[in-house]
This record gives structure tokens, sequence and C-alpha cells, in this order.
């Protein structure tokens, strides 16, 4: 201890979220294991930090908001150090299931590559500000010059500002939600004033002037000047607003194309929590494609990309609650045809029930695709114990610079 205020401590490793921690537990923002830091302890946390010796991975942020911006988290660490670290976070998840495999290098989006962002806006006295929340503050950062947004997701920051002009109160910030799509930016905006006639007409002229391929407020469509449509494979899709899409081009790709390695040379496919057809649409340039969803909207979506596609083959679709009503070894082995592989792809909670089933009625092959290493290793040992091999695992780091991690991993029936 420095002096009554102060303490010292090594930090020994890093947590889930990217925060160093010491013995306590004590969390550090933005150290990294080795390092020795002084700070002010607040609960579990510790502010005030200030680095006494450095780790030979730290580096300097190439990003001048990262200090007071809440949107990354990794900066000050190499790339080397994230790429190592977020592997080990996988591997560690198998191991603590008593699973190891073999894992391929693993594929990191560039800067400059985030397609989908949702940005804080407020009004102020002297107009508008955007950008990103702060690391645990209601302030919000301006970004001009962030390091992990699009250029065109760049373009959209005076945009959602001059909708905050026209439908913001000053008791509360917009959320504005940009994605970049082929016709130009799919914006989706939450916390505005109600949509009366006047508010209505500003808005439609606003995304006439800012040429806003979709303009949506609360959930209610405002404009449309061309639909906002998404590359999958062959087929063009405009999914539902603010339905889920890849942060990253580069990283959809790459979680992609391990799952036409895994299902190479497959003739019907079942995808699980298919969305709008990241998946499924690409697969049906080589497969029969089953596409299972929950949110009818998005299937529909999926559904007109297909009729629209040229040369694909069939896809099916059906709205269903993976959760609550899993397909069970009868529905994945129809009539005798069963299906020959499996993708499933479902949110962080991961897919328990659904992989039993899946276990149960002994699909050969499985690309399963996960943003959540612990809800995967639960499921993987699921399938291992029921005599699937955990053939690799392909770990995909599209959220560059977060402590968010994803992959992709082929199970194969070993009998």
């Amino acid at each position: 201890m420095t002096d009554a205020a102060r303490t010292t401590v090594t930090i020994s490793r890093l947590g889930h979220q990217g925060d160093g921690v010491a013995d306590g537990p004590l969390f550090a923002p933005r150290t990294l294991p080795g390092e020795t830091v002084t700070g002010t302890v607040e609960g579990s946390r510790l502010t005030g930090i200030r680095i006494e010796t450095p780790s030979e991975h730290r580096v300097q942020p190439p990003c001048r908001h990262y200090k007071s911006c809440g949107g990354c988290q990794l900066q000050h660490a190499s790339d080397a150090f994230v790429a190592d670290w977020k592997t080990d976070v996988v591997r560690n998840a198998l191991t603590a299931q008593g699973l190891e495999t073999e894992f391929r290098p693993i594929l990191t989006s560039p800067p400059l590559s985030r397609r989908r962002a949702t940005l804080s806006v407020r009004r102020t006295k002297k107009g508008a500000m955007a950008g990103f929340h702060g690391q645990a503050s209601d302030v919000i950062t301006e970004i001009p010059d962030c390091q992990l947004l699009a250029p065109a997701l760049m373009a959209a920051i005076p945009v959602a500002e001059a909708l905050a002009l026209a439908g913001a109160s000053r008791k509360a910030p917009l959320a504005v939600t940009v994605t970049t799509s082929e016709a130009g930016l799919d914006m989706l905006v939450k916390n505005g004033k109600p949509l009366d006639g006047p508010l209505r007409i500003e808005l439609a002229q606003l995304a006439e002037k800012h040429r806003i391929a979709r303009l949506t407020w609360d959930d209610e469509p405002v404009a449309m000047e061309q639909p906002p449509v998404q590359p999958f494979g062959t087929a063009r899709v405009c999914p539902p607003a603010g339905a889920f899409l890849q942060a990253t081009r580069e990283g959809e790709h790459a979680l992609l194309a391990s799952v036409l390695e895994i299902t190479k040379g497959t003739k019907r496919i079942v995808d699980l929590f298919a969305g709008c057809g990241t998946f499924s649409l690409p697969l049906a340039q080589h497969a029969e494609v089953h596409a299972v969803e929950g949110e009818r909207e998005m299937l529909e979506a999926l559904d007109t990309g297909w009729r629209k596609a040229q040369g694909l083959k069939k896809v099916t679709i059906e709205a269903r609650d993976l959760f609550r009503n899993p397909l069970l070894p009868v529905d994945l082995n129809p009539f005798g045809a069963a299906f020959d592989a499996a993708v499933i792809d479902p949110p962080r909670a991961g897919a328990e029930t659904q992989t039993e089933q899946l276990a149960q009625a002994r699909t050969p092959v499985i690309a399963y695709v996960s943003c959540n290493p612990v809800s995967f290793a639960r499921d993987a040992k699921i399938l291992v114990s029921a005599g699937y091999s955990l053939d690799w695992v392909q770990v995909v780091d599209q959220f560059r610079w977060s402590a968010h991690t994803e992959l992709v991993a082929r199970f194969s029936l070993t009998d």
C-alpha cells in the first residue's frame, strides 16, 4: 500500500469482460496480466488506475477516443495478446467440461469494418451530439475518429444528429441502430417522441435529404427509398428493421466459410436459429435446406430472398420457438429421409435442449456457431457424451478490441 487512499496490486489474469483481475477479486479496467498498478478501491473495482509496471503486451491505443469511449475494451493490448487470450477463453471453457480439440488460427476483422452499431444521440443547447457511452457512464463520447466503424457507418453520425434535432426529447437520448446495406443506411430509432403527423413529415423529408434507404421510428416505418438489402450468397435479403446481422462482412464470411466446409458434400441440411438466412441461403447453393427460426418476419425475409434468387436448391421454412419447442428426433428424421447435417447458431444462452435432441437424432455432422464460449462448451459436452467427436474449433474475432468472442465448431459421429 502506497498511502491510505491508494492500493498497489498485481494483475493476475483477464476476466471474461476484458478487465484485469487481481486478488480479492479486484477488477481493474484496461490492465493486463503481470502488470503492477495502483488505484483506489471502490467496492470490487479499482479506479484512478496508474500503471506502475507495464506488460510487454501493452501498446498505444490506436484510437484517440479510447480513454473516454466505452465502445472498446482491449485497445491497450497487442493484437497477438488479444488473439491468444480469446482463443484461451474458448479453450478454458472446454477444459472446464473435460474437453479438448484442435484450434485453428483465429480470424480477426480489420479496423474500420463494423457495419452495424447503435449510437446514443442527445439534443444539446447548441444542437445535438452522437457517439457511445463512456465506460460505466451515462456520458456520451463523440467519436469523429473512431477506428472501429466502417466509413459508411461514420457517415451516419451527422444524420443521427439531425434525427435527434427533429424527434428527441431533452430528457433522454435516442438509441439509433445503423446498418450499412447495398442501398445505403438502414436506421432504426428508439426512445423518440411520439410519431405524429408533423414529425412523420419532417422525418420523411430528412430521410429523402440524407438518402436513407430505410428509416424506422420506434418500430413504425417512416420512409424507404430502397429496400436495404443484404447479400447472403447469391441471394439478396431485406431483413426486418433491427433484425440480427453479423457485425462485419469479414466476420460473417469467416463463420460462413467454416460452415460451408463442415457441410460440404451433404444433401439435406437443417439450419436452426436461421435468422434471415445468413447460412441457409449460401448453403442452398449445394444442398436442400430447412430453415427454422422463432421470428416469423425474419423467415419471411429469408423466403422472399430465396424465391427471387436464381439457381438455389429448395429451401423450406418453419417458424418455431426452439427453446420451448425444439425439433425432436422424429422431426429431424422425417419419413426416414434424415438430415445429413445440422447448422445451429443459438443466442448467447446456447441451446441445451435442442442439442440433446440433435444428439438423440444422430445427425451425422453438426456445425455449431456460438457467441458464448461457456454455453457452447456446455452443449459440446452433451454431444461428445453422446458419441460425437469435436473435430476442431475456429475462433472468430469480429468484435475487434472487445471482450466478445465467436466460434464455429465441427462435430461428427464417431461410429
